[in-house]
């Protein structure tokens, strides 16, 4: 794959690595500098047309691989170059391999859940010209040793069946666990985990599982009263025949009755003067009726105008 500035000036080495940072590799002494802005656009061109050409081999309906999405991602992707054929000098692109580390749940040959976070292959494309030449092994090498992983640890996203028909040639990557996403993994996948894979608790049956905890269980079985006049139950016997007249005070106390009805004072002087004297009362008035001579003589000596107080 060829481009219109100098490829071969651009990556120095055959085999260059970028991260999501996508900075211009150290350049040869002795050699000119552009602006480093004009390298890095280079550069963001050469991944931006290798995504174009990788999605139309697989037959994918856009890239899956882009200098945004690079930026925006932790992945590191491995450019090999053709620096034997030199055309108009100014080098050529063989293809690339994508990888990064993601977060996956996987499943094991006994189909229980695994969340492992392995190194993934993302992307793998050599060019159509140069293909069954050795180059696709010797950039998938590359990146095994550089990255310090076993072709086995692997977990490939989507692979197409050439890359599938590639792995079991080069790494006798044959038998795959049954997954139930779009990555693939082989037989040894969890033998060499590094860190070891971390295992899900089990899913627990519909009928074991508690709407609370045990400690809410506990706080639910201590019956705390709240405090008066919430504390009243309402009465559930029946009402009784006669009900009580309803009482006109307002805000009574639920354990209080139903006071009175409000007498008037009139009707209530009324009441007691009609009621009959107490016997007592009658024995005193007949004993002494007009009181004692000595109380007689004090009221009658006194003036009128003394008299009209009492």
């Amino acid at each position: 794959m060829e481009f219109p500035f100098d490829v071969d000036a651009l990556f120095p080495e055959r085999i260059t690595v970028l991260d999501q940072h996508l900075r211009p590799p150290a350049r040869r002494p002795g050699t000119t500098t552009p602006a480093r802005v004009d390298l890095q656009q280079q550069i963001m061109t050469i991944i931006d047309e290798l995504g174009k050409a990788s999605a139309k081999a697989q037959n994918l309906s856009a890239p899956i691989t882009s200098a945004s999405r690079m930026q925006s991602n932790r992945h590191v992707v491995y450019i090999l170059k053709d620096s034997s054929g030199r055309p108009a000098g100014k080098g050529a692109i063989i293809g690339f391999i994508k990888v990064g580390y993601k977060k996956l749940f996987v499943l094991d040959d006994r189909e229980a859940h695994n969340e492992v976070e392995p190194l993934c292959i993302l992307d793998f494309y050599i060019h159509e010209s140069v293909q069954r030449h050795g180059h696709g092994r010797e950039l998938f090498q590359y990146m095994l040793q550089k990255e310090r992983v076993e072709p086995h640890q692997l977990a490939i996203d989507r692979p197409s069946q050439k890359l599938l028909k590639f792995l079991n040639k080069h790494y006798n990557l044959e038998t795959t666990v049954p997954q139930v996403n779009n990555f693939v993994i082989f037989e040894g996948f969890f033998a060499h985990q590094h860190p070891p894979a971390r295992k899900l608790p089990p899913k627990r049956a519909e009928g074991d599982i508690k709407p609370y905890s045990s400690s809410d269980r506990e706080f639910l079985k201590v019956a705390v009263e709240p405090p008066w006049p919430l504390n009243r139950a309402p009465r559930r016997a029946t009402p009784p025949a006669h009900p009580p007249p309803p009482s006109s005070s307002l805000g009574n106390s639920p354990e209080r009755g139903p006071l009175r009805p409000f007498v008037p004072e009139q009707e209530l002087l009324r009441s007691l003067r009609l009621c009959p004297p107490h016997p007592t009362a009658r024995l005193l008035l007949a004993a002494d009726p007009g009181g004692s001579p000595a109380q007689r003589r004090r009221t009658s000596s006194l003036p009128r105008s003394e008299e009209s107080r009492y």
